[in-house]
Formats: C-alpha cells, sequence, structure tokens
C-alpha cells in the first residue's frame, strides 16, 4: 500500500512551521515534507525530527523571493549564479536533515522560450551534478498554469524532454497528481508511461486542491494503479485542508482501495 508523506508546508499550517512536525506525527505520519527550510536552522528541524521520529523525504531548492512572486529561477539567464548559490545551500541543508531528494521549480521565464529552455538545461545539469556528488536526487516538477500562470514546466513530456537533455541518471520526474490533473489529465495512464522516470509523487484532488475524496479524481483507483506499478516511494500530502487538516483524515481510510 502507498505510503503517505506530510507536506507541512500546506497540512497543519494554523500552527508555527517548528510545531507542525509534533502536529503530524500525532496524526500519524512518520515522514514529512515541505518547501524551503531556509528560515531555520538545520539544527531546528533535525531536533523536530528526531523528537517525533520522522523522516524528511523532500524538500525544494531555493526558489528566489517568493512573497514577492518568484516561483522558482532556474529558467532565467539573469539569476544564474543565485541559482548556483542555491544548490549549494540546498545541499548543505539537506545533508544535515538527511534529506534524499530535492525538488526544482523550473519558475517562469523573463525572456524568450528557448533561452529559458537552454538556461534551464544547464542548471539542472549543475545542479544535478552537486546533488550526484552528495547522493541526493534531484527532481523537476510540472506545475500547472492555472495556479502559477506562466510557470515554464507545465507538462510531463516537456519536463522528461528537458530531463532528456540533462542527461543524468539522478534527475527525475517529480508527478504530482494535481498538477497533472489540471494540465492533462489521464493520470493513471500517464504514471504507467512514465514510471520508472519518477522520482517522487505528491497529491491533491481537483477542484480545490483539497484532500482525496474531495473532487474528481478516483483515488482509490489510482492507489490501486501505483501499488501494482510496484511503488516503493512516499506520496506527499500537498493539500489545502477543506476545513482542518485533522478533520479531513478521514480520506486515509476512506480513500485506500478495497482488499
Amino acid at each position: 500500500m502507498p505510503q503517505f508523506a506530510a507536506n507541512l508546508t500546506m497540512l497543519f499550517n494554523e500552527l508555527p512551521f517548528l510545531d507542525r512536525f509534533a502536529a503530524a506525527a500525532a496524526a500519524g505520519f512518520d515522514a514529512v515534507e515541505f518547501m524551503f527550510p531556509y528560515d531555520y536552522e538545520p539544527a531546528e528541524i533535525t531536533d523536530r525530527l528526531k523528537a517525533n521520529g520522522q523522516k524528511l523525504v523532500l524538500h525544494n531548492l531555493p526558489a528566489g523571493n517568493w512573497a514577492g512572486g518568484d516561483r522558482g529561477i532556474a529558467c532565467q539567464p539573469g539569476r544564474v549564479e543565485e541559482f548556483r548559490a542555491g544548490v549549494e545551500r540546498a545541499v548543505t541543508y539537506a545533508k544535515a536533515l538527511n534529506c534524499p531528494r530535492l525538488n526544482c521549480l523550473a519558475g517562469i521565464p523573463t525572456g524568450d522560450a528557448a533561452e529559458a529552455r537552454q538556461v534551464l538545461v544547464e542548471n539542472l545539469r549543475y545542479a544535478a551534478g552537486m546533488l550526484g556528488a552528495a547522493g541526493l536526487e534531484l527532481l523537476l516538477e510540472p506545475v500547472n498554469t492555472r495556479d502559477v500562470p506562466g510557470f515554464f514546466v507545465n507538462k510531463i513530456a516537456q519536463a522528461l524532454s528537458i530531463l532528456d537533455d540533462v542527461g543524468a541518471s539522478n534527475a527525475k520526474l517529480q508527478f504530482d497528481i494535481y498538477h497533472t490533473q489540471v494540465m492533462e489529465g489521464d493520470i493513471a495512464n500517464k504514471l504507467a508511461a512514465n514510471f520508472a522516470r519518477i522520482g517522487h509523487i505528491q497529491l491533491a484532488d481537483n477542484p480545490g486542491r483539497n484532500e482525496p475524496g474531495t473532487g474528481e479524481i478516483n483515488y482509490p483507483f489510482l492507489f490501486s494503479r501505483i501499488d501494482a506499478l510496484g511503488y516503493r516511494g512516499w506520496i506527499g500530502c500537498e493539500y489545502k485542508p477543506r476545513a482542518t487538516t485533522v478533520e479531513g483524515l478521514s480520506w486515509l481510510t476512506t480513500q485506500m482501495p478495497a482488499r
């Protein structure tokens, strides 16, 4: 059966960030992920992980000025040095936190699409090399353009084409079920067709980006398919609770496939 990691950026967000680890553990999550650790010292996060017996399975590379509207900078020609400095910082954090994989948000291009693609490929090659030397996996995530207008990498085939050009064995696809449903649909077939290249899976239902069982996606069916494919990784619960996180966690029972 699938194993789930609480995305602490989205879940328990009524609490201060460092208090969310204990709340996730109390709700039964022994693994967590989040977008960015960089507002905290690694030791602060490590202490929470150890105190709650949790693994950290994913965090993101620095993505520029998030509050100012950046959604990644990897495709922006004028910010290559900033991106590379961020990769070094991210590797330092990942090693300290024992986090095995880092996700790259490509961002919104500031100019020509061909130039943006070239810069992204070069930046991902650099990142894959740095992460590979540290024994880490690099992920590239397509993000839907309804939630993030103009996001450069927004479909599975595009992401895989970019990863082909990167040519690094530790660079893989982050498959977000919600983003894929918004942009493309046909989720089960896309999971199967690209399974060998998937490094991590995330979920939310659609519409609303709420917990499974609140929208149109047949999660019992998908979970059965993911299990049949032999996926042994974590599935990140990156959704917006419709009420509170705890009130919505019944999906962990109701959305499981029948045995």
